[in-house]
């Protein structure tokens, strides 16, 4: 494809269209490195990860326009983005992306101060998301390249090289964000957000310009949304539930059905096709197949009659069958309002032994889901829509998935939706544990909430870099142990690291400790472990259950 380097002053739909996919290759491609930015040398970061799913959202939804309105294009970028977002990073992303769609929509063509106002704007949401924002994130960077943009608007039109120049600020102020966060500087590592977004506009800058991305020469437009159109999180023995916001009346009354034989011998396969024309206008969820022997009619109208008289034309009648809908409806209306509870819980988690204890724990939805794959808002919504309670409490058992959860709470009509900020499993089980049906909403908020701060949680895995963390020297490969999400100790063996972690966790007041043992640990190892800990600590009790985490070989709760 030539370069698009000769002065232009405006992007046009279709050229923000380009941009906005080749920012998602771009992302795609990258997001390994993304992720190797994670601060801390656990197995599980996921900033790239998040960002990439994220922007593939909005992909998928941007190339359903077909339209060349840049008002169409902005809100399917701003719907995609927010329905996608994943992680804290993927959330902040999704709204810089909704404010900068929410300026371009005001246009049909992008001119540099567009193009300035819209991510000072999207710089604003995305601060406006975050409780406590901290300088040194991608949030530093974007609200950087935002204050140079406008300031760089007001005397260059070229968007070449007014795209250059914002994206220089980007990387400069990037390149200082370990000088703003201690822990970024003691990892040598520069923000993984950051990167991320830096990473995303200079695809954006690609696609402009009609380049090439390299590494996504088979990653093509049309492999982007088949990508995003796979869920990452399968509802698996869910699937027959219902979705109790799609019970509004239905839009078209009556499912009609039937067969069309002895064709007259005036009709063509053309007739049939335009009799599916015509049920189309007046019906949806339209099927019909078949040949000039015999053809199969479904669809949903409300005008059956109308249906078979079109049908007529072609041929006679057989097997006739029609059915009210919107009867059907009030029905299963009637029987959710009579089923309806105040409270549902909603639970997150990692692991086929953690899903079970909740689903034991009566918890009504569990989202399965491994460490480098967290839940979009749309994931968790979908979810909480299943659930007939007038209050949804969500728990994200992940400080990842927090403003995920928070975020989701848009996208859920009729409901309240409370999200407990849980911030691993263990919080999680002990929050629902203090959970009493027999009490009402706000005791059981508070209950529940009282609850995280008599868990202490302990975490072993490995290290996938070498790095130092205060004293400790680590090496990749190394188990390491983290207190409270902190890295603390460090050794060669789950069972050595796990055992320092409880000698330095446990206190005189100490009665009970949960071990959960990972996907990688076997049983027998976990109750020989279990039975040499009891030894080591008689005045504890040992629980021992079986979690199935991915890259954690044991997670613990001391209380």
């Amino acid at each position: 494809m030539s370069s698009a380097r000769s002065t232009t002053t405006y992007i046009t739909a279709a050229v923000m269209k380009r941009m906005i996919i080749a920012g998602s290759q771009m992302l795609e491609v990258n997001k390994g490195q993304v992720d190797s930015l994670n601060v801390f040398p656990v197995p599980d970061g996921d900033t790239g990860t998040n960002m990439s799913l994220t922007l593939l959202s909005a992909v998928r939804e941007v190339n359903n326009v077909t339209s060349t309105s840049m008002a169409d294009l902005a809100e399917a970028l701003s719907k995609g983005a927010l329905r996608g977002a994943r992680g804290n990073s993927g959330v902040i992303l999704s709204q810089i992306l909704k404010g900068f769609a929410n300026v371009m929509a005001t246009c049909e063509e992008i001119d540099t101060k567009i193009f300035a106002k819209g991510l000072k704007t999207g710089t604003e949401l995305a601060y406006s998301a975050v409780s406590k924002p901290k300088e040194g994130t991608i949030l530093t960077v974007v609200r950087g390249m935002a204050e140079e943009a406008v300031d760089v608007s007001k005397r260059v039109r070229d968007i070449d090289k007014f795209l250059e120049k914002v994206l220089a600020k980007g990387e400069e102020v990037l390149a200082q964000t370990p000088d703003m966060l201690d822990v970024l500087k003691k990892a040598g590592v520069v923000d993984s957000g950051g990167f991320g977004l830096i990473t995303m506009f200079k695809g954006f800058i690609s696609g402009y310009r009609g380049e090439e991305i390299s590494g996504a020469e088979d990653y093509t437009a049309d492999s982007i949304v088949a990508n995003a159109n796979q869920s990452a999180f399968p509802d698996d023995d869910h699937e027959a539930l219902i979705d109790y916001e799609s019970l509004g009346d239905p839009d078209f009354g009556y499912c009609t059905e039937f067969f069309i034989i002895n064709m007259k011998k005036t009709t063509t396969v053309t007739d049939i096709d335009k009799l599916r024309d015509y049920l189309n206008d007046i019906g949806n969820s339209t099927i019909v197949i078949g040949d000039l022997n015999l053809v199969k009619v479904h669809v949903h109208t409300n005008n059956p009659g109308n249906a078979l008289a079109r049908a007529l034309t072609l041929g006679e009648l057989d097997k006739i069958k029609i059915e009210n809908m919107m009867e059907q409806n009030r029905q299963l209306r009637a029987k959710y309002e009579a089923e309806r509870k105040p409270i549902g819980l909603l639970s997150v988690c990692a692991g086929d032994g953690f899903s079970a204890i909740f689903k034991d724990l009566l918890v009504d939805q569990v989202i399965e889901g491994c460490q480098t794959m967290n839940p979009s808002a749309e994931d968790i919504a979908s979810a909480a829509r299943k659930i007939n309670a007038e209050n949804i409490i969500i728990l994200p058992n992940n400080k990842n998935i927090i403003l995920s959860a928070e975020q989701s709470r848009t996208l859920i009509k009729n409901r309240n939706i409370f999200v407990l900020p849980t911030k691993d499993v263990p919080q999680g089980v002990k929050a629902v544990l203090n959970y009493n049906p027999d009490l009402g909403l706000n005791d059981n908020l508070q209950n529940m909430l009282d609850s995280l701060n008599t868990v202490t949680v302990g975490q072993v895995t490995y290290a996938v870099r070498d790095t130092k963390i205060g004293k400790l020297t680590i090496k990749k490969g190394d188990v390491i142990g983290l207190e409270q999400g902190s890295v603390v100790e460090n050794g060669k063996n789950p069972e050595e690291v796990t055992t320092k972690l409880l000698e330095r966790m446990t206190t005189s007041d100490s009665e009970v400790v949960t071990l959960y043992y990972g996907k990688d640990v076997s049983e027998e190892q976990a109750e020989a472990f279990a039975e040499q800990l009891q030894g080591k600590f008689p005045d504890l009790e040992i629980l021992l259950q079986y979690g199935g985490q991915p890259l954690y070989y044991y997670v613990f709760s001391v209380e």
